[in-house]
Protein backbone atom coordinates (compact mmCIF):
# COMPACT_ATOMS: atom_id res chain seq x y z
CA UNK A 1 0.00 0.00 0.00
CA UNK A 2 1.60 3.48 -1.09
CA UNK A 3 -0.24 6.56 0.08
CA UNK A 4 -0.76 10.21 -1.72
CA UNK A 5 -1.56 13.39 0.38
CA UNK A 6 -3.20 15.65 -1.44
CA UNK A 7 -1.55 19.29 -0.89
CA UNK A 8 -2.14 21.47 -4.06
CA UNK A 9 -5.12 23.81 -4.39
CA UNK A 10 -5.08 27.62 -3.62
CA UNK A 11 -7.34 27.48 -0.11
CA UNK A 12 -9.15 30.30 -1.06
CA UNK A 13 -11.84 29.76 1.64
CA UNK A 14 -8.80 30.61 4.45
CA UNK A 15 -7.53 33.86 2.66
CA UNK A 16 -6.07 36.05 3.89
CA UNK A 17 -4.16 33.41 5.46
CA UNK A 18 -3.04 30.89 2.53
CA UNK A 19 -1.98 34.36 0.43
CA UNK A 20 1.47 34.00 3.22
CA UNK A 21 1.80 30.08 2.82
CA UNK A 22 -0.02 27.03 1.55
CA UNK A 23 -2.95 25.88 3.97
CA UNK A 24 -1.26 22.88 4.58
CA UNK A 25 1.30 24.68 6.30
CA UNK A 26 -0.94 26.31 8.66
CA UNK A 27 -0.05 25.44 12.12
CA UNK A 28 -2.90 23.41 13.95
CA UNK A 29 -2.27 23.81 17.65
CA UNK A 30 1.82 23.21 17.61
CA UNK A 31 2.26 21.07 14.27
CA UNK A 32 1.91 22.27 10.68
CA UNK A 33 -2.03 20.97 9.43
CA UNK A 34 -0.13 18.78 6.86
CA UNK A 35 1.39 16.48 10.27
CA UNK A 36 -1.90 15.59 10.69
CA UNK A 37 -2.73 13.78 7.09
CA UNK A 38 0.70 12.42 7.56
CA UNK A 39 0.38 10.80 11.09
CA UNK A 40 -2.73 8.99 9.38
CA UNK A 41 -0.83 6.99 7.09
CA UNK A 42 2.25 6.53 9.05
CA UNK A 43 0.27 4.95 12.17
CA UNK A 44 -1.40 2.56 9.68
CA UNK A 45 1.74 1.77 8.25
CA UNK A 46 2.28 3.21 4.77
CA UNK A 47 5.53 3.70 3.93
CA UNK A 48 5.69 5.21 0.64
CA UNK A 49 4.01 9.02 0.74
CA UNK A 50 3.48 10.85 -2.61
CA UNK A 51 2.76 14.43 -1.70
CA UNK A 52 1.23 16.55 -4.48
CA UNK A 53 1.69 20.16 -4.19
CA UNK A 54 1.21 23.76 -6.09
CA UNK A 55 4.47 24.58 -7.84
CA UNK A 56 4.73 28.25 -6.01
CA UNK A 57 4.58 26.44 -2.72
CA UNK A 58 7.19 23.45 -3.40
CA UNK A 59 9.96 25.08 -1.50
CA UNK A 60 7.87 25.30 1.29
CA UNK A 61 7.29 21.71 2.04
CA UNK A 62 10.56 20.26 1.11
CA UNK A 63 11.83 22.21 3.70
CA UNK A 64 9.44 20.98 6.42
CA UNK A 65 9.37 17.21 5.48
CA UNK A 66 12.37 16.67 3.78
CA UNK A 67 12.88 13.08 2.52
CA UNK A 68 10.71 11.47 4.96
CA UNK A 69 13.53 10.16 7.01
CA UNK A 70 13.08 11.88 9.78
CA UNK A 71 9.08 10.32 9.98
CA UNK A 72 10.90 7.04 9.00
CA UNK A 73 9.32 6.80 5.64
CA UNK A 74 9.83 7.88 2.40
CA UNK A 75 8.49 10.97 0.89
CA UNK A 76 8.29 11.77 -3.15
CA UNK A 77 6.94 15.02 -4.38
CA UNK A 78 4.97 15.85 -7.90
CA UNK A 79 3.69 19.22 -9.01
CA UNK A 80 0.16 19.58 -9.99
CA UNK A 81 0.30 22.81 -12.01
CA UNK A 82 -3.21 23.84 -11.43
CA UNK A 83 -6.23 22.45 -9.42
CA UNK A 84 -8.16 19.34 -11.94
CA UNK A 85 -10.30 17.28 -9.12
CA UNK A 86 -8.83 15.14 -6.91
CA UNK A 87 -9.15 11.96 -9.40
CA UNK A 88 -6.39 13.80 -11.09
CA UNK A 89 -3.62 12.94 -8.47
CA UNK A 90 -3.63 9.36 -9.51
CA UNK A 91 -2.76 10.32 -12.87
CA UNK A 92 0.11 12.45 -11.53
CA UNK A 93 1.05 9.85 -9.48
CA UNK A 94 1.26 6.95 -12.20
CA UNK A 95 4.48 6.20 -11.90
CA UNK A 96 4.99 6.33 -8.21
CA UNK A 97 1.65 3.95 -7.64
CA UNK A 98 3.52 1.63 -10.59
CA UNK A 99 0.36 -0.77 -10.07
CA UNK A 100 0.49 -1.13 -6.28
CA UNK A 101 -2.67 0.18 -3.98
CA UNK A 102 -3.43 3.43 -2.99
CA UNK A 103 -4.66 5.03 0.05
CA UNK A 104 -5.06 8.63 -0.23
CA UNK A 105 -5.63 11.17 1.72
CA UNK A 106 -6.72 15.39 1.52
CA UNK A 107 -3.95 17.52 3.39
CA UNK A 108 -6.94 19.30 5.47
CA UNK A 109 -8.67 16.43 6.78
CA UNK A 110 -7.80 15.47 10.37
CA UNK A 111 -8.91 11.89 11.52
CA UNK A 112 -8.85 10.55 15.26
CA UNK A 113 -9.80 6.74 13.63
CA UNK A 114 -6.66 4.66 13.31
CA UNK A 115 -7.36 3.27 9.97
CA UNK A 116 -4.72 0.73 10.38
CA UNK A 117 -6.99 -2.08 10.02
CA UNK A 118 -8.89 -0.60 7.18
CA UNK A 119 -5.67 -0.45 5.25
CA UNK A 120 -4.12 -4.03 6.13
CA UNK A 121 -7.54 -5.62 5.32
CA UNK A 122 -8.28 -4.18 1.88
CA UNK A 123 -7.21 -6.58 -1.02
CA UNK A 124 -8.59 -4.89 -4.04
CA UNK A 125 -11.57 -2.82 -5.25
CA UNK A 126 -12.14 0.75 -4.10
CA UNK A 127 -13.19 1.51 0.03
CA UNK A 128 -14.80 5.16 0.98
CA UNK A 129 -15.34 5.59 4.78
CA UNK A 130 -19.11 7.40 6.04
CA UNK A 131 -19.01 9.50 9.06
CA UNK A 132 -22.57 11.04 10.46
CA UNK A 133 -23.04 14.57 9.76
CA UNK A 134 -25.84 17.29 10.63
CA UNK A 135 -25.63 19.08 6.82
CA UNK A 136 -25.33 15.97 4.37
CA UNK A 137 -26.49 18.05 1.36
CA UNK A 138 -22.86 19.96 1.26
CA UNK A 139 -21.24 17.06 0.77
CA UNK A 140 -21.01 13.40 -1.05
CA UNK A 141 -23.36 11.43 0.40
CA UNK A 142 -23.37 7.34 0.44
CA UNK A 143 -26.34 5.34 1.43
CA UNK A 144 -25.88 1.59 2.50
CA UNK A 145 -27.80 -1.15 3.86
CA UNK A 146 -27.72 -2.68 7.01
CA UNK A 147 -24.88 -5.05 5.81
CA UNK A 148 -22.93 -2.41 4.98
CA UNK A 149 -23.14 -3.21 1.10
CA UNK A 150 -23.16 0.82 -1.25
CA UNK A 151 -26.47 1.38 -2.33
CA UNK A 152 -25.96 5.00 -3.72
CA UNK A 153 -23.44 7.97 -3.84
CA UNK A 154 -24.37 11.50 -4.22
CA UNK A 155 -22.75 14.58 -4.56
CA UNK A 156 -24.46 17.46 -2.41
CA UNK A 157 -27.57 16.23 -3.12
CA UNK A 158 -30.82 18.60 -2.63
CA UNK A 159 -32.97 15.88 -0.65
CA UNK A 160 -30.11 13.22 0.44
CA UNK A 161 -30.60 9.91 0.98
CA UNK A 162 -29.04 8.96 4.27
CA UNK A 163 -26.94 11.50 6.93
CA UNK A 164 -23.57 10.01 5.97
CA UNK A 165 -21.02 11.59 3.64
CA UNK A 166 -17.78 10.48 2.61
CA UNK A 167 -15.11 12.25 4.13
CA UNK A 168 -11.36 12.49 2.88
CA UNK A 169 -9.59 9.27 3.11
CA UNK A 170 -9.94 6.79 0.17
CA UNK A 171 -8.20 3.47 -0.86
CA UNK A 172 -8.28 1.96 -4.48
CA UNK A 173 -6.70 -1.10 -6.07
CA UNK A 174 -4.08 0.17 -9.03
CA UNK A 175 -6.67 -0.05 -11.58
CA UNK A 176 -7.69 3.28 -10.03
CA UNK A 177 -4.98 5.17 -12.57
CA UNK A 178 -7.05 4.19 -15.45
CA UNK A 179 -10.47 4.71 -14.26
CA UNK A 180 -9.24 8.06 -13.77
CA UNK A 181 -8.21 9.18 -16.95
CA UNK A 182 -11.20 7.57 -18.19
CA UNK A 183 -13.62 10.08 -16.41
CA UNK A 184 -14.56 13.17 -17.86
CA UNK A 185 -14.46 16.61 -16.27
CA UNK A 186 -17.77 18.39 -14.92
CA UNK A 187 -19.44 21.12 -15.48
CA UNK A 188 -17.06 23.14 -13.55
CA UNK A 189 -14.06 21.85 -15.76
CA UNK A 190 -12.83 19.22 -13.00
CA UNK A 191 -12.48 15.64 -12.38
CA UNK A 192 -14.53 14.15 -9.45
CA UNK A 193 -13.94 12.03 -6.60
CA UNK A 194 -17.75 10.91 -6.54
CA UNK A 195 -17.67 9.67 -10.73
CA UNK A 196 -14.67 7.73 -9.28
CA UNK A 197 -16.33 6.00 -6.29
CA UNK A 198 -19.41 5.35 -8.93
CA UNK A 199 -17.12 3.89 -10.98
CA UNK A 200 -16.65 1.00 -8.57
CA UNK A 201 -19.92 1.15 -7.29
CA UNK A 202 -20.54 0.16 -11.29
CA UNK A 203 -18.61 -2.70 -11.39
CA UNK A 204 -19.86 -3.75 -7.69
CA UNK A 205 -16.35 -3.40 -6.01
CA UNK A 206 -16.93 -0.74 -3.58
CA UNK A 207 -16.91 -0.91 0.18
CA UNK A 208 -17.28 1.52 2.63
CA UNK A 209 -16.47 1.46 6.42
CA UNK A 210 -18.43 3.70 9.36
CA UNK A 211 -15.44 5.64 10.96
CA UNK A 212 -16.68 7.02 14.64
CA UNK A 213 -13.47 9.42 15.57
CA UNK A 214 -13.55 12.56 15.19
CA UNK A 215 -13.11 14.27 11.69
CA UNK A 216 -12.39 17.97 10.15
CA UNK A 217 -12.16 19.21 7.13
CA UNK A 218 -10.55 22.38 8.30
CA UNK A 219 -10.33 24.61 5.22
CA UNK A 220 -12.75 26.91 6.22
CA UNK A 221 -11.95 29.59 9.74
CA UNK A 222 -14.70 27.54 12.14
CA UNK A 223 -13.02 24.22 11.13
CA UNK A 224 -9.47 25.36 11.49
CA UNK A 225 -10.26 26.88 15.26
CA UNK A 226 -12.26 23.67 16.19
CA UNK A 227 -9.31 21.40 14.48
CA UNK A 228 -6.76 23.37 17.02
CA UNK A 229 -9.24 22.99 19.96
CA UNK A 230 -9.27 19.13 18.93
CA UNK A 231 -5.51 18.62 18.60
CA UNK A 232 -5.29 20.24 22.12
CA UNK A 233 -7.68 18.46 23.22
CA UNK A 234 -6.07 14.75 22.16
CA UNK A 235 -2.64 15.75 22.08
CA UNK A 236 -2.02 12.98 24.66
CA UNK A 237 -3.73 10.41 22.88
CA UNK A 238 -1.56 10.01 19.90
CA UNK A 239 -3.26 12.08 17.28
CA UNK A 240 -0.12 14.24 17.12
CA UNK A 241 3.49 12.59 16.01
Amino acid sequence: MKGIILAGGAGKRLSPLTRITSKQLLPIYNRPMIYYPLNTLIKAGVKEILIIIAPEKAGEFLNLLGSGKEFGVKFTYEIQDKPGGLPEAFIIGESFLDNDNVAMILGDNIFEEDFSEHIRSFKSGGRVFAVEVADPERSGVVEFDKKMKVLSIEEKPEHPKSNFIIPGLFIYDSRVVQFAKELRPSKRGELEITDLHKRYLEIGELDVKKISGEWIDAGTFDSLLKANQLAKEKLHKGLII
